[in-house]
């Protein structure tokens, strides 16, 4: 059987954190992937690893690419160098990150 070509392709992730009461909600804003977590930590690394589990199950299923082109989400070929919040709005009571998450994309997607 012959195994399939896979390349590494990048994507840019957004993590948006909001305080609610006592527990912090967690968002990735390209997949729709979300947490929480009694503390930001706890929040940052739940959601981490739900967006990593999620990208898996798309990549194991061979959906990663249609997916993120549905969603409308550049798949970068090289790793990018820099990432671009300009376009996020400021809000004080959010905290926001991006992250550069590897993606596979096989030939068949």
């Amino acid at each position: 059987m012959k195994k399939e070509h896979v390349d590494e392709s990048y994507i840019i992730v957004t993590f948006i954190f909001k305080k609610e009461d006592d527990v912090w909600t967690a968002e990735c804003k390209e997949l729709g992937t979300a947490t929480f977590g009694d503390t930001l930590d706890e929040a940052q690394d739940d959601l981490m690893e739900a967006v990593v589990a999620h990208l898996n199950t798309l990549e194991d299923v061979g959906e990663c690419e249609r997916f993120l082109k549905e969603r409308h989400v550049t798949i970068y070929t090289k790793k990018p160098e820099k990432m671009h919040v300009d376009d996020l709005p400021f809000d004080p009571s959010i905290f926001v990150s991006q992250n550069i998450q590897p993606v596979h994309v096989g030939a068949s997607c």
